[in-house]
């Protein structure tokens, strides 16, 4: 959780609803002193039932408690964090998750590998205060051995907090188990902490825990959040010209609740293939759900052809018009097997990592842009070789940080265990490498589900393409028919001229009527025959059933009848319709025999 400095409105003094601090000579229990305190327990309780998650709710009662009612606030939790019916983890581990301090009230969080926990025994009278529930003073016997754990992280707290009331310790209890602790403490220059002042902090403390229960999920619902993180996964990746491809996805720990990691692989026109991972920022139920959402909008307009970053800027669009306040991070990539091309936009997330032919590692320089659902910064495309032979691997930050590691050290530890799988086996099999990498993760301090997506990038010979562009002319469809055949001769396909001839020349013709610019006609040769016809004009053909009267309407039936499949494709310049052939047998028999004499 990054900084966040207080609002105006909560920097008020004390007297607009904080309660009434008592000088020498005024009672306790004074009719103001209390009805200040019944309005400043109210504006608390509405500040932290706001959040929707833990850090909104522990920063509603930084934003609510200082410097209103205390200068430093600190809140310990459970580790791990149990809610709902499972079994408290024993012994009692409490680590720092975050703190305010000063009259700016500006909250930070405990570093990864910071902080040290606090290990109370179950026995001891720290633990057994902790479980009455009551919030105590600093000042009594059984937490003399831990607060100087406890009030560690805040600079200066020795010259500026004295002990004994200034401090009050109060368990963050929830309806079944203890969650942590909160630390309240006031400054040398100000009054002490008085008794009524332990209702108010039992009421802050009550109010906390609520909320930090109610952002951890129960079994029942970590385990709902799990299936439906699952179920919203690629059931299995497709299988492409020119790349393989193997996954990974491996929930959180069994202390956390499922994330929103995902990872797709998306097939284009001409062979291409768009690679995508993501991080929705979060681990609820809702982030899982809102996963999904953008899963499916990424499908979608993938399935336009847009450049990468029109992909990303439309994602960020539909995220703020989700109107959840859930951010993610997405990494989009196209390569393309032709070229030996990729084209890669990043929106705030970890750069893919790319294994070299000759097992070098290189962490890309992509820069990340902002996160998805920030909005108003616009992305970017940048090009980089996809050299044949190379391997791309696309992660969430769950792979490469943890509590002890930073994303960076985890980058290079990840690149080194790459070159290190790559230096026995060259090159290495995807699952294996796949495999290799997981290797990386601690199970004690991994905390985050991890989504993995390996490339494996064979290319496309260019003898196994064929492209033109033609003006839109009325005897364009004869010269594609034409270099139609020479290309079949070519390949040694005689024996499938006749029918593509006829094909290529009904869509040719389709996209003459329409298009206004050069079409462009592509055939491809790999284990079939495909054919594109591209143009720029959206308007996709529909094969409809010509009447006995009808001159024309029987072009796209004809080629539904002749081909293995065919199909049009929208895209953000116009259109593509293609078709494909099965390869007759021997050729493929003819094919194999001479590569293996190769």
């Amino acid at each position: 959780m990054e900084p966040h400095p207080r609002a105006d409105s909560n920097t008020a003094p004390p007297a607009a609803g904080a309660p009434a601090e008592r000088g020498r000579g005024q009672p306790e229990h004074a009719p103001e002193a209390q009805s200040d305190r019944l309005r400043f327990l109210d504006l608390a309780a509405r500040r932290i039932a706001r959040g929707v998650d833990l850090d909104e709710t522990l920063r509603g009662l930084y934003e609510a408690a200082v410097p209103a009612f205390a200068d430093v606030v600190l809140v310990h939790l459970r580790e791990p964090l149990m809610a709902g019916e499972g079994q408290a983890a024993e012994p009692l581990v409490l680590r720092l998750h975050s703190f305010a301090q000063g009259p700016e009230g500006v909250v930070t969080a405990a570093s990864a590998g910071g902080a040290g926990p606090v290990r109370p025994t179950v026995s001891g009278p720290f633990a057994e205060l902790l479980l009455g529930r009551q919030p105590v003073f600093g000042d009594v016997p059984e937490i003399e051995t831990v607060v100087s754990e406890l009030l560690e992280p805040v600079a200066g707290v020795s010259a500026t907090v004295a002990p004994g009331r200034r401090l009050i310790i109060a368990p963050l209890y929830g309806r079944r188990h203890l969650l942590g602790t909160l630390a309240l403490l006031r400054a040398a220059g100000r009054p002490a902490f008085v008794a009524d002042d332990l209702l108010v902090a039992a009421q802050l403390a009550t109010h906390t825990a609520l909320g930090v229960e109610a952002s951890v999920p129960s079994g029942q619902e970590a385990s709902a959040a799990d299936a439906l993180q699952l179920r919203m996964l690629p059931s299995s990746l497709p299988e492409t010209t020119g790349v393989r491809l193997a996954s990974r996805y491996l929930p959180a720990a069994e202390s956390s609740q499922g994330g929103g990691d995902w990872y797709d692989a998306i097939p284009l026109p001409g062979n291409r293939v768009a690679l995508v991972v993501g991080d929705v920022m979060g681990h609820s139920m809702t982030s899982a759900a809102m996963m999904g959402q953008l899963r499916t909008t990424v499908q979608t307009l993938a399935r336009l052809d847009l450049p990468p970053e029109e992909v990303l800027y439309h994602l960020d669009e539909q995220a703020r018009r989700l109107g959840s306040e859930h951010m993610a991070t997405c990494l989009y990539a196209i390569y393309d097997p032709i070229s030996q091309r990729l084209l890669v936009a990043d929106a705030g997330h970890p750069p893919p990592v790319l294994l070299h032919p000759d097992g070098s590692g290189e962490v890309l320089q992509v820069p990340p842009g902002a996160p998805i659902g920030v909005g108003g910064v616009p992305f970017e495309t940048w090009e980089l070789p996809a050299p044949t032979g190379g391997t791309l691997l696309l992660y969430t930050d769950g792979l490469v940080e943890s509590r002890n590691r930073d994303v960076l050290t985890g980058m290079e530890l990840l690149r080194g265990r790459l070159e290190a799988v790559a230096a026995r086996v060259a090159p290495p099999p995807l699952d294996m490498l796949c495999d290799a990498v997981l290797t990386l993760l601690d199970p004690e301090a991994r905390d985050d589900d991890v989504a993995l997506l390996a490339a494996r990038f064979d290319g496309f010979a260019p003898l196994n393409v064929a492209y033109w562009f033609l003006s839109p002319q009325p005897q364009t469809a004869g010269r594609a028919r034409q270099l139609t055949r020479r290309a079949l001769h070519r390949w040694g396909l005689g024996s499938m001229l006749d029918a593509t001839e006829l094909m290529v020349s009904e869509v040719v013709t389709n996209a003459v009527r329409y298009a206004s610019r050069p079409i462009a006609l592509r055939l491809l040769r790999t284990d079939v025959l495909r054919c594109e016809v591209g143009d720029d004009s959206p308007q996709v053909p529909r094969m409809r059933r010509a009447q006995a009267g009808d001159e024309g309407g029987r072009g796209l039936f004809l080629v539904d009848q002749l081909a293995l499949r065919w199909g049009a494709t929208l895209l953000s310049t116009g259109k593509v319709v293609w078709f494909e052939q099965e390869i007759p047998e021997e050729y493929g028999q003819h094919r194999q025999e001479g590569a293996d004499a190769a």
